[in-house]
């Protein structure tokens, strides 16, 4: 009984014909398994049944015809089976002379085969990423399906076990195609206990979880090099661990919101690093635009940049000096005269995060 592991869709056959026959110059036919002609460079023999075909696929051996008369609708030739995974899939015939075209039968059984199985391994390809995305999907949404999620976790043989970390690659233009990106992904991570897909054409999502023994902060790296490596230009958000796949929606949102409001001058920013920024991102605009204009109402532009160089730099006036090229007593005299104009003291914690809260709702509300 046949497996029918793989068909001969009329595509590839059409295909397979073409390209063969463009080459040889040669009437090329197909069939499948059934002795149908499928694909044939002469038209008129399509779907009509090939007795040498079926003897073919009877025996699993080649068949060389000399002349139309020895099998009902057939022409001298030779007829090869086309095997796939160890199964004969369809037969491959080539018009002509016997002692001509015997020569080259077995190269064009190679080939076809050869291309039968790059057409196997893209379809297995687009299928499996056909799931992923379906799982993504679901799991994006408020009220994801669990059977939908069940079942395309069983397609994929996923074992996700917690705890995860979703990481959200966002690119720009680049000469690798998306399908590239992922196979290059897929090479170094461990698919089993991964999802990964593109969300949008230039954000990547992919989201891992640890085996014992294994760091996620190596795994992480492991794909961040991936891209440093292949020339790409990207920015990756990190969420927080989670440890159940009700929380995947909010870990790609706290991706998304490492990407919005992180550093865009850092390539890698974990949500844990702006956690507290996004609070204050989240505040009621009226009410965080009326706090933050009764806080640096009287400061410009170069006041409000001096106070975010010197709190990146941990309130040190020395390294901000530095950082900014200028004398440390301008940078004393500067400060004090934001204490001047707000009533706040930047060196002084407490009120150094008054003036911080104040610049990030004043950076949410002029992005």
């Amino acid at each position: 009984m046949r497996r029918n592991t793989m068909v001969i869709t009329r595509k590839i056959a059409k295909e397979i014909v073409r390209e063969t026959s463009n080459r040889l110059d040669r009437n090329i036919n197909i069939m499948d398994t059934e002795g149908i002609i499928i694909s044939s460079i002469d038209k008129k023999r399509l779907g009509s049944i090939h007795q040498g075909a079926l003897e073919v696929l009877r025996t699993n051996q080649t068949l060389v015809i000399h002349s139309n008369e020895e099998w009902e609708g057939t022409q001298p030739g030779i007829n090869l089976p086309i095997v796939f995974m160890e199964e004969t899939i369809g037969v491959i015939g080539i018009t002509g002379d016997p002692k001509e075209v015997g020569n080259i039968g077995e190269l064009v059984k190679m080939t076809t085969e050869l291309m039968i199985r790059q057409d196997y391994l893209d379809l297995q390809t687009e299928w499996k990423q056909h799931a992923r995305d379906t799982l993504i999907d679901q799991l994006l949404k408020q009220a994801p399906s669990q059977s939908i999620i069940d079942q395309n976790q069983k397609l994929l043989g996923l074992k996700l076990d917690p705890p995860f970390t979703s990481l959200t690659v966002q690119m720009e233009e680049r000469d690798i195609s998306n399908r590239q990106i992922i196979e290059m992904v897929e090479k170094n991570i461990n698919l089993n206990r991964s999802i990964i897909g593109f969300t949008n054409l230039n954000r990547l999502l992919i989201t891992v979880n640890s085996e014992a023994g294994n760091n996620i902060d190596d795994e992480i790296e492991v794909i961040v090099n991936l891209f440093r490596e292949n020339s790409i230009t990207f920015r990756i958000g990190i969420s927080l661990p989670f440890h159940t796949l009700a929380d995947f929606n909010q870990a790609y949102k706290e991706c998304e919101i490492a990407l919005d409001i992180g550093n865009p001058n850092h390539q890698v920013i974990p949500f844990s690093k702006i956690e507290a920024k996004s609070i204050f991102y989240q505040v009621d605009q009226d009410i965080g635009e009326r706090f933050s204009n009764r806080v640096l109402g009287n400061l410009d532009e170069r006041q409000i940049d001096t106070l975010e160089t010197f709190f990146r730099n941990d309130l040190n006036i020395q390294k901000t000096s530095d950082k900014n090229y200028m004398h440390r007593n301008s940078l004393i005299y500067r400060l004090n005269k934001i204490i001047e104009d707000t009533g706040y003291n930047p060196k002084v914690f407490e009120e150094a995060l008054v003036l911080q809260v104040a610049i990030w709702i004043y950076r949410r509300s002029n992005r």
